[in-house]
């Protein structure tokens, strides 16, 4: 049993809500990449989210290091510095696989069903409050969409819109 499973309800709920202050208060990996390999741009329109994702994926295919820079609201720059820590070291079809898995979870979470892809994803529980405000989610899932075009090479700059 684990730390997150003995807390319930509103404990749950401030601890989660610490984190995503915290990471936006102090963005993990928050600077301009020189030796990216491979980057995306991200936009959300609807609120004003900018950012750039860098990534470097080594021969082995494991992205040895990330990190963005931009600017948004404090979902948007907490999930992008929850990303950042939590993809470095992964494979690129892990990094995928969280991919589908945040985004699933946070835009058809019904429909969704959690597989397990390896990855702790406990952290990234803290983004779940977002589904119940509907325009956050895009806020929350932007630096995602960026991840997925980096990875795979796309050029032009992904939009939650």
């Amino acid at each position: 049993m684990t730390a997150v499973d003995i807390l319930q309800g509103e404990d749950l709920r401030d601890l989660y809500r610490e984190l995503i202050l915290d990471h936006a208060r102090n963005p993990r990996h928050f600077h301009k990449l020189e030796t990216a390999t491979h980057s995306a741009e991200g936009i959300n329109p609807l609120c004003g989210d900018k950012l750039h994702l860098y990534i470097t994926i080594d021969d082995a295919g494991v992205i040895s290091e990330a990190a963005f820079e931009g600017s948004g609201c404090a979902i948007s720059v907490a999930s992008a510095s929850l990303l950042t820590d939590l993809v470095t070291g992964l494979g690129k079809q892990q990094a995928l696989d969280c991919f589908a898995e945040i985004t699933g979870r946070l835009t058809a979470p019904d429909a969704h069903q959690s597989r397990d892809i390896g990855v702790n994803l406990d952290k990234l529980r803290a983004l779940d409050g977002v589904r119940d405000y509907p325009s956050r989610v895009k806020c929350a899932t932007l630096a995602w969409h960026a991840l997925n075009s980096a990875i795979n090479e796309q050029q032009e700059p992904v939009s939650t819109e």
